[in-house]
């Protein structure tokens, strides 16, 4: 690819909406922000292809104060499962962006506006692939150092960008939000289900599609819950399903995609990914804790785990008293150092 000043702007699919009015309001507590703008910020939407071709979508976000003579550190942004880039993932991307950082969020290949049919389909040897994807993109701009690229991955894409950062050095700073093992989360539901019955109904589900049938959904943020939800469905219901953080998108993935994940191992070999630094952040009360304390084990260093005090996993999506903007910032600056 070449060098180019201009991003290519996104087309061909219609933009997701920001806030849906029609929905309880949720708990805006702590901060809550999700639709943070920033009037010291630009974001332009952009396009970018992955190494099969296909189209992300994304939105690149730039300081009004940067020079752009100069190279410039960048990260690249990745949402939640099932989210889109206007959920979380632009939040982080505008926070950075205001530290003097150029950050890339996008939409996931099958999801939002990036490409791929079915809609909703999982692909984690996909999706990891999106963050060397975007890392392509960064390098064909004249104000990003390609050698000062870093990545933030929130929940799953904690586990996608660690997964691909053991096979792109490029990516030369790796720090997770809420990190969560799709992967291991899989096998979980597998196991609890009891023998291969999860893997026998996608079977039979994708018999059933190939013969006429509509595709079927799974897991995923409830549409209700009530009194007996557990607290688990309450806790993304109240992001995905409120005013909070809701979007045109749905986190329900594809049935006969959803087995994919039984063989995502994102920690194997984590240590690989040394001497990159790792920063793994995660709410100290998050029902996903044991990841980030997985990975840190698991990792080489230099890494840190850093416990947010008071928080859960789907706070540190949004609620901006508690995020730890400044370590991250920090993390970022120091790692991406020329």
């Amino acid at each position: 690819m070449r060098k180019t000043t201009q991003p290519v702007y996104a087309a061909g699919r219609a933009n997701v909406a920001r806030r849906n009015p029609e929905l309880p309001t949720g708990d805006q507590s702590r901060g809550a922000d999700n639709w943070y703008t920033s009037d010291a910020v630009t974001m332009t939407p952009v396009t970018f292809p992955n190494l099969y071709g296909m189209t992300l979508a994304g939105n690149l976000f730039v300081s009004k104060a940067l020079d752009r003579t100069q190279h410039h550190p960048a990260i690249i942004v990745g949402a939640p499962n099932g989210a889109v880039k206007e959920q979380s993932a632009n939040l982080y991307a505008t926070k950075l962006a205001e530290m003097g950082f150029v950050t890339l969020s996008f939409d996931q290949v099958f999801w939002g506006e990036s490409a791929g049919e079915p809609r909703n389909a999982m692909a984690p040897d996909l999706y990891s692939e999106s963050f060397s994807a975007g890392a392509d993109y960064l390098t064909t701009l004249d104000l990003v150092a390609n050698d000062r690229i870093g990545v933030l991955g929130i929940c799953a894409s904690g586990s996608f960008s660690l997964n691909q950062a053991k096979v792109d050095t490029r990516l030369k700073a790796i720090a997770t939000v809420s990190l969560t093992d799709m992967g291991a989360v899989a096998r979980g539901m597998r196991d609890a289900m009891g023998g291969q019955t999860m893997v026998d109904q996608a079977a039979k589900q994708r018999t059933a599609e190939v013969n006429g049938a509509d595709p079927a959904y799974t897991s995923g943020t409830p549409e209700e819950i009530g009194p007996d939800s557990d607290a688990f469905s309450k806790e993304f219901y109240d992001f995905y399903r409120t005013q909070r953080g809701a979007a045109n998108t749905t986190t329900q993935p594809t049935l006969t995609s959803f087995v994919k994940l039984l063989n995502f191992y994102s920690l194997s070999d984590i240590a690989t990914v040394s001497p990159r630094p790792l920063l793994f952040i995660a709410g100290a009360d998050a029902i996903s804790l044991n990841f980030s304390e997985d990975a840190y084990a698991a990792a080489a260093e230099p890494k840190e785990l850093y416990k947010v005090p008071n928080a859960g996993h789907v706070d540190l999506y949004d609620r901006t008293d508690l995020i730890p903007f400044d370590k991250l910032g920090t993390f970022f600056h120091e790692s991406l150092a020329v």
